[in-house]
């Protein structure tokens, strides 16, 4: 993710990185009208316990794919997508997620590099965040068998192999502009290189990243490491970034082989520590700040959503202990609380800068992906 953020004063913590007209298809239209028409202005207030409801899912679904979109955004998004596809579809309505991630992912490779890079609208200098995409082109060429997905995810995985940027040790740098690890690039690439069957590599980036980020006082991971220098370009325990590890975590976890078990359980034991250091911060409503530990910073729910997403699937996947659900559920509530009328949320680290209050697709899409977890472990 290029962005910047805030400090406890308000100020930019770090250079702005232009964003440049992020623009993808939007797929919009009469469903729209159908989902938006009848209910309620102002915040949805929803009961967090009942089952999750199709309507919800609906209107936070079609107001994501109304947003503009830069790489690591399409990314987040097809796996929202993926992660509601399954629930199951009602008699008068097709959902129609398959569908979208093969028309978001044929999209994707479109803006490809010659370097294997995807959905590079206006992101060249992004090494990671294109990673984000390589589960839904995946996902399409299972759907599809269409071997062009196929040879994307080949050359995005071969990028990452043999021609992105690294550190002297072999950790990915977040762009290709300056010498930086960021801890938002745990989500990016790690999960799709274990998607790919490169299980060692991908627990190697993952122990990198922990390496140059890893705050073992807090049990939480600072957000930026400049590798040249030697020192931390941004220091504060970001939210969204241990919220992008988090739910890397419980990705790659879930997709080890059990022949990994060592490895295995050297990521359970990292999940673990970081969850509890997120929820030793956790405000009494369910929310948190932005940056974790500093209370004066604006209030962040999407690390609420990412969080409760991945004690949801660990504690599906068996790996996680009930114990956590009382946390999640927690989490959870306070996310509906933050929905208007049109499937929005709100009170999240905001597009397209990161660094106030606001909206944004990845906020949208780890909501979907948090109802799609929570419904697989209540069924």
């Amino acid at each position: 993710m290029d962005s910047t953020h805030s400090t406890s004063s308000g100020q930019a913590s770090s250079p702005r990185v232009h964003r440049r007209d992020f623009m993808a298809g939007a797929v919009c239209g009469l469903p729209v009208l159908q989902t938006l028409l009848g209910f309620n202005s102002g915040i949805s207030k929803v009961n967090a316990a009942e089952t999750v409801g199709d309507p919800l899912i609906e209107k936070v679904k079609m107001a994501m794919l109304c947003m503009q979109r830069a790489s690591w955004e399409q990314g987040v998004a097809m796996q929202g997508l993926m992660e509601i596809s399954d629930l199951g579809s009602t008699p008068s309505r097709d959902r129609g997620e398959k569908e979208l991630v093969v028309i978001m992912a044929g999209e994707a490779i479109l803006r490809s590099n010659k370097d294997g890079r995807v959905a590079m609208l206006g992101s060249d200098t992004n090494v990671t965040d294109p990673g984000s995409n390589g589960p839904g082109v995946l996902y399409a060429y299972k759907v599809t068998g269409d071997e062009k997905f196929k040879k994307a995810a080949d050359a995005l995985c071969k990028y990452y192999k043999t021609a992105a940027p690294k550190t002297e040790d072999g950790i990915l740098r977040h762009l290709t502009s300056v010498t930086q690890v960021w801890s938002d690039s745990m989500f990016m690439a790690p999960p799709f290189l274990a998607l790919m069957g490169d299980y060692d590599e991908a627990v190697k980036q993952v122990d990198g990243y922990r390496k140059y980020l890893w705050n073992n006082e807090k049990k939480l991971f600072s957000h930026m490491w400049d590798d040249r220098k030697k020192e931390f370009k941004r220091g504060d325990l970001w939210g969204g970034g241990n919220g992008w590890s988090a739910a890397a975590l419980a990705q790659i976890i879930e997709v080890l082989p059990k022949e990994k078990k060592t490895e295995r359980t050297k990521l359970i034991g990292y999940a673990k520590e970081l969850l509890d250091g997120c929820i030793s911060f956790m405000r009494p409503d369910g929310l948190f700040h932005d940056v974790i530990d500093k209370p004066d910073t604006f209030i962040d729910a999407n690390l609420s959503q990412m969080l409760a997403y991945s004690i949801y699937k660990g504690v599906k996947a068996g790996w996680l202990e009930n114990s956590y659900l009382k946390a999640a559920d927690k989490m959870r509530a306070a996310a509906h609380g933050k929905i208007d009328k049109y499937g929005v949320i709100h009170d999240v680290c905001g597009s397209p800068f990161f660094d106030r209050s606001g909206t944004s697709t990845e906020a949208q899409a780890f909501f979907l992906m948090m109802e799609g977890a929570y419904s697989k472990l209540a069924s």
